[in-house]
C-alpha cells in the first residue's frame, strides 16, 4: 500500500481488510482494552468522521490501533448533503483527509440537512422529496464523491414529519439519487421501522420498493418509545439500547433476499460494556452466517 502525505506527516500504512459478510459495531474508545483482550479478529468498526477531525492525540492513536487489525467504516454526520447551500469545503477537505489517512472499507453519509447559513444544528433533519431537492442532493453527492475519489453509501433517514409538497416517495427519491450519481446505499433498517411506525406506512412495502441491489452496508440500532401531542406512539431513533425484535425480523428478511451484507450495530448513548455490544453484533453475525451457509452449494455425494 502506498503511503501518503498529510501536510508534513507521513500517513500510516494499513492492511486492506474486507468487511464482507461480517457484523460490526460502533467503535467506542472505552472499549479498546476489552476489544483487544478478547483477541477476536472478526467484525469491523464504524467511527463518526467528525470525532476524528483533529490532527492527532489519543483519539487517533486508538483508531490507528484498531485500523491495523480491523476494517473501518467511516460515517459522516455533518456534511448536510440535503441542504440547499454549497457544501462546506473545509469540512469536505477534513473528511477527505480522514479517507486518505485510514483507507476505510466503507464511507457513508446521511440523506439529511443540518446547516443553514452560519447555523449548525445538532440534528439530521428531513427534506421534501421534490425535483429541486433531488438536484441539490445529487450535486452534493457528486461533489463529495469527486473530492474523496470514491463512491459513498447514502443512508435513508428516520423521520418524524412529512412535507406536503413532496412529489415522490422516499424510495423513489433514493433510487434516483443512486442512478444519477452512482453512489451506493446504506440501508438503516431501524430507520425504516421508526419512520413506518411514525407515519403509518408498511415497512415491508418500503423494503419491497427499496433498491436493495445498491445496498453496501446495513445499520441496526435501538429506538425509544414516546407519545406525540395526540397521545399516539412516536418512535425516536435513539441508538441507546438493543435492537428491537421487529427490526431483527425485518433484517433477516432483507438478508435472505440480498445475502450477507456487512452489518453495523449502532449504540451511541447509554453505552453498555463491550460484551453486551459484542453480543448484538454476534446476533447479526449468526443471521449472516446462516444465510451464507444456505447459499453455498452442497458438496454431499449420493
Amino acid at each position: 500500500m502506498t503511503s501518503s502525505i498529510l501536510g508534513t506527516e507521513t500517513l500510516p500504512r494499513f492492511p486492506t481488510i474486507s468487511p464482507a459478510g461480517q457484523a460490526g459495531t460502533s467503535f467506542k474508545p472505552e472499549h479498546l482494552t476489552a476489544i483487544f483482550a478478547a483477541n477476536d479478529r472478526r467484525g469491523f468498526f464504524e467511527v463518526h468522521a467528525e470525532n476524528y477531525m483533529g490532527a492527532g492525540g489519543p483519539p487517533h492513536r486508538a483508531l490507528e490501533r484498531v485500523r491495523r487489525d480491523y476494517p473501518i467504516s467511516l460515517h459522516g454526520v455533518c456534511m448536510s448533503l440535503g441542504g440547499p447551500q454549497p457544501l462546506d469545503r473545509q469540512h469536505l477537505a477534513r473528511f477527505k483527509s480522514l479517507v486518505d489517512r485510514y483507507q476505510p472499507a466503507l464511507v457513508s453519509e446521511h440523506l439529511a440537512w443540518s446547516t443553514h447559513v452560519n447555523t449548525y444544528l445538532n440534528d439530521l433533519l428531513p427534506l421534501p422529496y421534490t425535483p429541486a431537492t433531488l438536484s441539490h442532493v445529487c450535486d452534493h453527492v457528486d461533489e463529495m464523491q469527486a473530492a474523496i475519489g470514491r463512491p459513498i453509501l447514502l443512508e435513508n433517514p428516520s423521520t418524524y414529519v412529512l412535507f406536503s409538497d413532496s412529489s415522490m416517495s422516499e424510495t423513489e427519491f433514493i433510487r434516483e439519487i443512486s442512478r444519477r450519481t452512482g453512489c451506493g446505499l446504506l440501508l438503516d433498517i431501524n430507520n425504516v421501522f421508526v419512520s413506518a411506525t411514525n407515519h403509518g406506512f408498511s415497512a415491508l412495502d418500503y423494503l419491497a420498493d427499496f433498491p436493495l441491489s445498491k445496498v453496501g452496508e446495513i445499520h441496526l440500532a435501538g429506538h425509544a418509545e414516546q407519545e406525540d401531542d395526540e397521545g399516539d406512539l412516536l418512535l425516536i431513533d435513539s441508538h441507546d439500547g438493543p435492537v428491537a425484535d421487529a427490526v431483527w425480523r425485518l433484517y433477516e428478511m432483507v438478508i435472505v433476499r440480498c445475502g450477507s451484507i456487512p452489518t453495523l450495530i449502532e449504540w451511541d448513548s447509554q453505552i453498555p460494556d463491550w460484551p453486551v455490544l459484542r453480543a448484538e453484533a454476534l446476533a447479526a453475525q449468526a443471521i449472516l452466517d446462516r444465510q451464507r451457509n444456505a447459499r453455498e452449494p452442497s458438496h454431499a455425494h449420493g
